[in-house]
């Protein structure tokens, strides 16, 4: 397996991938519209210099996904001013389980480490045990549980 920048002919299944992510949130989330969903603006993450859009592959065939995005502080009071969001990590079922998604994140991490980052956060539904797990063992924790009230 290996990782490299996703480009423009990656397009198509990379919007594919992107639906997993919406299939797979979909049970954690009822607020989500039906329908086809666009998370990402893929295009914007491959040219963005403060941005890093990976892909895995394996015998040619790209079989996950994730990015980073350097982002500002969204308060004064943070001991750091910019850190390195990940998102659109994603696996294609058939490769779950083997540490696709552990490789990409390191990947991410040190891609932001290189850039002077020393915060990565990312966002993941408090019921996704089995995603909680994997970023608990790639070293993260969790910082704020949101909670909301249909009114």
């Amino acid at each position: 397996m290996i990782t490299r920048e996703a480009t423009e002919q990656d397009l198509e299944i990379l919007l594919e991938f992107e639906q997993g992510v919406v299939s797979a949130e979909r049970p954690f989330n009822s607020t989500l519209i039906e329908g086809k969903i666009n998370y990402y603006d893929l295009n914007n993450l491959m040219q963005s210099p403060d941005a890093l859009l990976l892909v895995a592959e394996d015998q040619n065939e790209i079989i996950g996904s994730g990015y980073a995005l350097i982002k500002k502080s969204e308060k004064d009071y943070n001991r750091f001013k910019e850190y390195a969001y990940l998102g659109f990590m994603y696996v294609s079922p058939e490769h779950r389980g083997k540490g696709v998604n552990k490789v990409i994140t390191d990947e991410l991490v040190n891609w932001a480490k290189s850039r002077n980052i020393s915060e990565v956060r990312l966002d993941v539904y408090s019921e996704n045990e089995s995603a909680i797990k994997a970023y608990e063992k790639a070293g993260f924790e969790p910082l704020l549980l949101t909670m909301r009230l249909k009114a």
